[in-house]
């Protein structure tokens, strides 16, 4: 199959659009909490030390204590900006106020709180400390004074309040993605539970009605028949019939119960002392090799292992009856080998062949990839295939 580029709008090859570049991220120290909270009171006691160098000893105490009290403003905003303000009514320090009312805005949950701290801090301001450097009068001087005064409150304030909101914002954000990842997983379980409800009634209906009428066929051949191998022919397919409908039954059952454990426990599974049963009950040629060795083998790793000659012994029976059929079972290690390899089949199937979608074999690698090993079905040179799982031990 031929591929053709893409083209541009004047028939050249159109230009490839380039990979976005990634995104660089910010440090985490840059963020940190304690990095957050020192570098305030830092700027402050900066701010302090160069507004009241020549001030007052009483002076500088009130400042310092200003930008102390910054260490508590997360857990008590109102009483730091308390504290600050006897420093801001006899200096000029406005780091440790401002900040001290942005804390308030961003901390607590009502607003008449941060707009009243705001207020009270631009009063003091106002009304500096000593009263005679500003004269209340009714001139130019005093009203934009008093518009800075405002300015110095009402802007910690909105930032402190659009922090808060960004926070609040960013939960409920994460309460909404939340919400809806659960309701992406109670639609795709609800899904998967109709999906499953339908399989089970598609097995019930059909597969279970054809096997009943095998098993039906079988016992009416069983009594009728005077012929030996015609006879335990027939008990034998009406055997695996009803141990299908049981097994199919389970499976019904587990579909209906939508992921739900069954109230039922299922009926005991494969393992490898059943391997000599299957390979004398599949009608083919084998000759096995089965050496286990010694050691307790895993449940599940025994189970994947019967599965694996089950199907192996099935696609033979499909697609090369008759043929020679080769089975070793063989520890190496912490590892079980199986190994199932047939020749080139003396004769082609029957002109109705069993179907065969494939997915046996995809089944086969998705047991052993979950079990930690690895699985491979090739064919070989002489006509024949040629099947291989390796399971760890440690396979759960």
């Amino acid at each position: 199959m031929t591929t053709t580029a893409p083209t541009g709008p004047d028939g050249g090859p159109a230009a490839t659009r380039p990979a976005p570049a990634p995104r660089r991220t910010r440090p985490g120290w840059l963020t940190a909490p304690w990095l957050m909270l020192l570098v305030p009171v830092l700027a402050s006691a900066v701010d302090s030390v160069l507004v009241t160098l020549d001030n007052p000893w009483w002076q500088r105490l009130l400042a310092a204590l200003a930008t102390l009290a910054l260490l508590l403003r997360r857990r008590y905003p109102v009483l730091v900006l308390l504290l600050t303000l006897p420093a801001a009514f006899v200096t000029y320090i406005w780091i440790a106020p401002i900040t001290a009312v942005y804390s308030v805005a961003s901390r607590r949950p009502r607003p008449w709180v941060a707009v009243l701290c705001a207020s009270v801090f631009a009063l003091v301001e106002f009304f500096h400390w000593p009263f005679a450097d500003h004269p209340l009068a009714f001139d130019r001087d005093n009203a934009l004074y008093a518009i800075q005064c405002a300015m110095l409150g009402a802007g910690p304030t909105a930032l402190g309040l659009l922090s808060r909101t960004r926070r609040e914002l960013a939960v409920r954000l994460d309460e909404l993605t939340k919400g809806q990842r659960r309701e992406s997983r109670l639609l795709a379980e609800r899904v998967l539970s109709t999906e499953r409800a339908r399989l089970a009634r598609e097995m019930h209906d059909v597969v279970s009605h054809q096997v009943s009428l095998i098993s039906i066929q079988a016992g009416a051949l069983q009594v009728s028949t005077g012929d030996p191998a015609a006879k335990a022919t027939a008990v034998t397919i009406r055997e695996l019939s009803v141990r299908t409908l049981v097994e199919l039954r389970q499976m019904v059952g587990v579909l209906r119960a939508a992921g739900v454990p069954p109230h039922e426990p299922l009926a005991p599974q494969p393992r490898l002392a059943d391997l000599p049963r299957l390979i004398e009950g599949s009608g083919l040629s084998v000759s096995s090799e089965l050496s286990p060795g010694d050691r307790p083998w895993p449940e599940a790793v025994e189970r994947a292992a019967y599965r694996t000659v089950q199907e192996a012994l099935t696609n033979i029976t499909k697609h090369a009856p008759g043929a020679p059929v080769e089975v070793r079972l063989a520890a190496r290690g912490a590892r079980l080998l199986v190994e199932v390899h047939n020749e080139r089949p003396p004769r082609r199937p029957g002109p109705m062949p069993l179907p065969g979608g494939g997915h046996g074999l995809v089944g086969l690698r998705e047991r052993a990839q979950l079990l930690g090993g690895s699985f491979s079905a090739t064919a070989t040179a002489d006509g024949g295939f040629t099947v291989h799982a390796e399971l760890p031990a440690a396979g759960e």
